[in-house]
């Protein structure tokens, strides 16, 4: 595998369940430690590495003796919720030192889906690294999954820090991606059984009532998810409108999704992101909305029949207060008020961080009147943070270029339904093999 081809595996243990690890209740804080003994890394020849722990939180830190000023920060994404603080170094790492780039990544004090956390620490990481080497020049913040959610906030927490920012795969549409989760699933519900519910029982609905749903969606026994009854192609339809609408690479996704034996091993991908009971880490209230959702098999505007009795009848859930919170909450809105370049990379097919995030991102950009300050870039595969050597490095330096000569880099039109539908859709950017990546005409 390349080394710098960035899977996040582990991020695949993310379900909608993050929600539901209530410290909102009270009690005691987790006990939250860094290995000091895993720090240590070897630095890249003509490279300087510095580790240690710096409020609370893992450090790694690489200057190169030709260091040209700027500083790469990265955010990771989530690490469960587990007791132990680990760091990755930043991707591009070779790349950053060859071309004279220091980097810094932080492990966050906090494990958990823990936005504020995340911010507040990729920040203090930054203002760390004057002590080590100098005030950079330029400040670029790059983030993979949930550190592109992360990404997205700092960039707007701290304008005057951050010069540029590369999330990719990142869950920048913030909670449009749990209402997304919990949508599929009462779907689901909805079309497989004639009734739904939220939140669902734990212990019966992996094993009990998600194996009802396929079977009364299959067009045969053992056809789920590929011989699927009418019924069944509404819900993938359905799955596809509310994961950022018709585009290539969903039948491929569709299929990788729902057979993927992560967590349970059974192939319940999908249905996993239902378990959790709709709270957020440290945030009391209730973070799932579907009140408004308009659930649809097609791109029609207009409700068949069907779909007016699914929205008449599916269960509906309305959040708290503290959804809505401004500025830096433990799960801030983000709200798309940039006021530097922002690049950012998707894959097409990726059905746990779906597109979705990028047609919620550049609406809310647009509507603050700053999509000049904004490039998407879709590419073509299935898995999460699927994305080649070649494809990182040209974003960056794309985005560098950018940012000092002031010419901005081509993009995908995520706002614009008929392009994303097209056949060739994703393959300006696409540069290399991925998992079930659909060939371009």
């Amino acid at each position: 595998m390349n080394p710098i081809k960035i899977i996040l595996i582990a991020c695949l243990t993310f379900s909608i369940s993050v929600l539901s690890y209530a410290a909102a209740g009270g009690g005691n804080p987790p006990q939250y430690f860094v290995d000091e003994t895993k720090l240590p890394f070897e630095a890249l020849p003509g490279a300087t590495a510095y580790y240690g722990v710096h409020k609370g939180a893992g450090y790694r830190i690489e200057v190169p003796e030709n260091w040209n000023g700027d500083l790469v920060v990265y955010a990771h994404g989530y690490r469960g919720t587990g007791l132990e603080l680990t760091v990755d170094n930043a991707p591009l790492r070779p790349l950053l030192i060859q071309y004279g780039y220091a980097w810094a990544a932080s492990s966050y004090s906090r494990n958990d889906y823990d936005i504020q956390t995340g911010v507040q620490d990729t920040h203090a990481i930054t203002t760390f690294f004057n002590g080590i080497a100098g005030k950079p020049n330029k400040v670029y913040l790059m983030g993979a999954s949930m550190g592109g959610h992360i990404t997205a906030v700092a960039l707007e927490q701290y304008k005057n820090t951050y010069d540029a920012g590369l999330p990719f795969c990142g869950a920048i549409g913030g909670y449009a991606l749990f209402d997304y989760f919990v949508d599929f699933n009462v779907a689901a519900q909805q079309l497989g059984l004639g009734e739904s519910a939220y939140p669902v029982e734990p212990a019966t609905y992996l094993g009990v009532t998600t194996q009802q749903i396929k079977s009364n969606l299959e067009a045969f026994p053992g056809g789920w998810p590929v011989a699927l009854n009418a019924a069944g192609q509404n819900l993938k339809n359905l799955t596809e409108n509310l994961s950022g609408g018709e585009r290539p690479n969903f039948d491929e996704a569709w299929y990788y999704w729902n057979i993927i034996p992560v967590e349970s091993g059974s192939g319940n991908f999908m249905f996993e992101r239902g378990i959790g009971d709709g709270t957020s880490p440290r945030a009391p209230g209730f973070a799932i909305d579907n009140s408004d959702t308009v659930y649809q098999f097609d791109s029609d505007p207009a409700l068949s029949d069907e779909e007016i009795l699914l929205n008449a009848d599916v269960v509906r859930v309305s959040s708290g207060p503290r959804r809505g919170h401004q500025g830096l909450a433990q799960m801030p809105v983000v709200n798309g008020d940039i006021n530097v370049p922002v690049l950012t990379l998707h894959n097409l097919g990726d059905l746990f961080v779906p597109v979705l995030n990028e047609v919620e991102y550049a609406k809310r950009v647009a509507a603050n009147g700053k999509s000049d300050l904004l490039v998407q870039r879709a590419i073509r595969g299935v898995e999460h943070c699927d994305f080649t050597a070649e494809e990182l490095a040209t974003a960056f330096i794309d985005l560098v270029s950018w940012v000092e000569y002031g010419v901005k880099p081509a993009g995908d039109n995520f706002l614009d339904k008929n392009e994303m539908a097209s056949p060739d859709f994703g393959c300006q950017h696409t540069n290399g093999t991925h998992l079930l990546g659909t060939a371009c005409p």
